[in-house]
């Protein structure tokens, strides 16, 4: 069985994609514990063929839940809450960058949304 293969993803960029043995190793997690942010709609991984498929974005996303869970004691309807602040910021950062505003103005909105995913240890 192949664990590890290349493909591209949506929006044409090569990503990585992992079964889930391999994502929970990379995670340092274990495999139910994948399963269980995945009932709790944390995230949703791709399947083939019955099986679960982790890109590099859900690896990414569950390491910032590990971050979430193990330093910041949240339970899973924070880490939801701080998930969802999370897609927010980003996406007002998104937005801002591509405001025509002066450059200072633009990095001091940068630094305020930064200090609001420190706040979320993110």
């Amino acid at each position: 069985m192949i664990s590890e293969r290349e493909f591209r993803s949506p929006d044409g960029q090569e990503a990585g994609i992992y079964v889930m043995s391999v994502a929970a190793r990379l995670c340092k997690m274990h495999p139910q514990t994948l399963r269980k942010y995945e009932r709790a709609g944390l995230l949703t991984p791709s399947r083939s063929g019955g099986h679960r498929l982790y890109s590099d974005r859900d690896i990414a996303r569950l390491q910032m839940i590990k971050t979430l869970v193990e330093d910041g004691g949240l339970n899973l309807a924070g880490v939801e809450l701080a998930l969802d602040i999370h897609a927010s910021v980003t996406r007002l950062s998104e937005r801002i960058a591509a405001l025509p505003i002066e450059e200072g103005l633009k990095s001091q909105l940068e630094h305020e949304l930064e200090a609001i995913l420190k706040l979320l240890k993110l």
